[in-house]
């Protein structure tokens, strides 16, 4: 083996700019994401717990894609784990996750603590009904302020320079007293932001569409469209609006969209009339069947909205180029019944010179054997940094013969 540099215009490094689609159907507690179906596997049946190959949940990501159609006992599942020492590092990765006091003093140096996997994520509402209240400085404890909402109200004015609807005290209201619909997207669904434009939320009754609000404008304000059986009132009304870098809607259209029936759509609640602020009901947000009406399996939610994502992409042109990488260190490379050492000592070490390499080269006649040529199958390709530092390989499907007359270039593409 023998090492060759890469050129000037042999590495190049690009940008790749993509807007991936996600939308999400939530009904009856349930998330449903781009219309995905359950999946089964050999270990992950239909009748297991949670019954696809990916471990988690309806409408959620496998972050990482660590324990794909696992079951414990079977092919038992990976998990994340560290050893007690002085460093103090726990792992806090669910909410029942211990705490420094609890590490300190249940643990002694040596034991190992596992974690768990897989991690999943998907889409969250929260309904705020008091955002914001006293709070005495000196205990966290005693604090009124909803803590989700505080950290994004520096963020509201600062959106402010995009729409007045951002902004938490305008002519539209005073977002400190009001009630806020507020939707998590993890940022694993839109990349680097949400692309303005594309964001759409939809409310369903029976089946029937009631209502769109959309950001057509491009500037966060999420405008109601005319639809289904929408009373007409608050048509194209702004009933919300969205953070496109955070990864936040934030909603507080309180107007009726529908005054024929009223849903179960908030746990600690009587029945409401459809608001946008009661969008997504079930979406993590403790809302289900047993603590709502029945009416509550009438509505179902719809969201959709594109993401921008960059890549960066680095592409290597590995060159073998006539007359060179014409040298193999498998054995069978060279003529077999040959003295490898030609002379050694404590101070020298010579190896063979006059070793004759096996000829490979195929003949199309039996019996005859063609002149010898110099050839080699390449079957890998490594790449190393500037200190030879192996960083990776690439493996060819089928190893390709080359000839010493002969030029290649392997071209090499990995995401950075």
């Amino acid at each position: 083996m023998s090492y060759r540099k890469f050129g000037k215009n042999d590495v190049l490094i690009n940008t790749l700019k993509a807007n991936p689609e996600s939308e999400f159907i939530i009904y009856d507690s349930n998330i449903f994401y781009n219309d995905r179906v359950a999946q089964v596997g050999q270990f992950q049946s239909a009748s297991a717990n949670p019954g696809n190959i990916y471990m988690t949940p309806s409408g959620h990501i496998n972050l990482y894609e660590y324990n794909i159609d696992r079951l414990s006992g079977s092919n038992n599942l990976i998990l994340p784990y560290l050893s007690k020492d002085s460093t103090r590092v726990s792992l806090h990765m669910t909410s029942s996750a211990f705490t420094v006091e609890e590490l300190a003093t249940e643990f002694a140096f040596g034991d190992r603590i596992n974690g768990v996997y897989p991690q999943n994520t998907s889409i969250r509402r929260q309904f705020i009904a008091t955002p914001s209240g006293s709070c005495d400085a000196r205990s966290k404890a005693t604090c009124g302020h909803n803590m989700y909402y505080w950290s994004l109200r520096p963020l509201l004015n600062h959106y402010g320079t995009l729409s007045e609807h951002y902004k938490v005290t305008s002519s539209f209201g005073n977002k400190d007293e009001q009630k806020i619909n507020l939707i998590h997207i993890p940022s694993i669904f839109y990349g680097n932001r949400i692309k303005p434009g594309t964001v759409s939320l939809r409310w369903h009754v029976t089946g029937t569409l009631l209502a769109e609000i959309t950001d057509s404008k491009q500037n966060g304000e999420l405008i109601q469209n005319t639809a289904g059986a929408s009373t007409g009132s608050n048509v194209s009304a702004v009933q919300g609006v969205v953070m496109y870098d955070e990864g936040f809607i934030i909603l507080t259209g309180s107007e009726n969209l529908f005054k024929n029936s009223k849903f179960g759509l908030e746990a600690d609640e009587a029945d409401q009339f459809p608001k946008w602020i009661y969008w997504g009901a079930g979406a993590r947000d403790g809302v289900t069947t047993t603590n709502t009406s029945a009416t509550y399996k009438n509505a179902s939610f719809a969201m959709s909205f594109e993401a921008e994502t960059t890549t960066e992409t680095i592409t290597m042109y590995a060159r073998a180029h006539r007359g060179q990488v014409n040298y193999s260190n498998n054995p069978t490379f060279i003529s077999s019944s040959q003295q490898l050492i030609q002379f050694t000592s404590s101070h020298v070490y010579e190896e063979n010179q006059e070793r004759l390499l096996k000829n490979i080269v195929s003949s199309s006649h039996i019996g005859y054997n063609e002149k010898f040529r110099r050839q080699v199958y390449i079957s890998k390709v490594a790449v190393y940094d500037e200190e030879k530092n192996l960083i990776g390989i690439a493996t060819l499907a089928d190893p390709i013969l080359k000839d010493e007359d002969q030029d290649y270039v392997f071209k090499l593409k990995m995401d950075l």
